[in-house]
């Protein structure tokens, strides 16, 4: 009896771990090619040629645009067709889902360069030194943390010269998304 428990509970965990390493969190930059609000997805261009399509939840966090005013009728969720973004998503099969969404071009979040000074991702902080000498520190959003080491910040911490794109909250500013200058 205890064979089949052991067996049943090694099946268990297999499904587990399998399950979740289709649930792994990834980012890409790129140009939105077309938004749909009737399907609710987005596509989005990457530097590379490469189309990708998100699926996009009521849960989706947008920043940096903005869904009132001018034009609006033209968005979805504040996005439009040129917008230049990071999509930060998840994958769980076959399908991308759009966790967070920030528009860092033109119109988009605020942006800095500067050298890394520091990254502690237990405090989820960032300090920069902007080329005026002034330090800066960004409180970095879960997304910002996780990518630091991989993909969007990988070398930054050691190379120095970094974009910091960010919202300011509550007086302070808050990096969604940064990545190493070349």
């Amino acid at each position: 009896m205890s064979r089949y428990l052991g067996i049943a509970l090694g099946l268990v965990l297999c499904a587990f771990t399998g399950n979740a390493a289709d649930d792994v969190a990834h980012a890409v930059e790129g140009t939105v090619k077309k938004t749909d609000s009737a399907t609710k997805t987005v596509v989005v261009k990457s530097a590379d040629g490469t189309e990708h399509t998100f699926h996009v939840l009521d849960r989706t966090a947008v920043h940096g645009a903005e869904e009132s005013g001018k034009g609006a009728e033209e968005t979805f969720h504040g996005l439009k067709e040129g917008s230049h973004v990071v999509v930060h998503y998840s994958t769980k099969g076959t399908e991308d889902t759009a966790e967070e969404i920030d528009h860092i071009g033109k119109g988009g979040m605020k942006a800095t360069e500067g050298t890394v000074k520091g990254i502690d991702r237990g405090a989820k902080t960032l300090a920069v030194k902007t080329a005026d000498g002034t330090e800066e520190t960004f409180r970095l959003t879960e997304h910002a943390a996780k990518d630091a080491g991989k993909g969007m910040g990988e070398g930054a911490e050691k190379s120095g010269k970094v974009t910091v794109y960010y919202t300011e909250k509550g007086g302070q500013k808050v990096a969604h998304f940064f990545r190493k200058v070349f």
